[in-house]
């Protein structure tokens, strides 16, 4: 191998190095402002509606208000089940 191809192969290992670098520091800025989200800035909207449903039950769904819904599902579940065995 001669000079140029170390002083090359130098250079691709030193870029490498740096997308490397990018990548990580991203990363670590993505799962801080994540973080972030979920620990500091809690919207006081998503407490309350995380409790819609409790104090208002006539706005929930029933199977009434979808019939045949269930029997659909359990087809799905089957032919996903099916799937997943091939």
């Amino acid at each position: 191998m001669t000079a140029a191809d170390m002083e090359r192969l130098d250079v691709l290992v030193a870029r490498a190095a740096e997308v490397a670098a990018a990548n990580t520091a991203k990363q670590l800025a993505e799962a801080r402002a994540e973080n972030r989200h979920l620990l500091h800035d809690a919207d006081s909207t998503d407490t309350a509606f995380a409790h819609l449903p409790c104090p208002h039950p006539e706005l929930c769904s029933t199977d009434a208000d979808y019939p045949g819904f269930d029997a659909w599902i359990a087809q799905q579940q089957t032919l996903n089940t099916r799937r997943g065995n091939r």
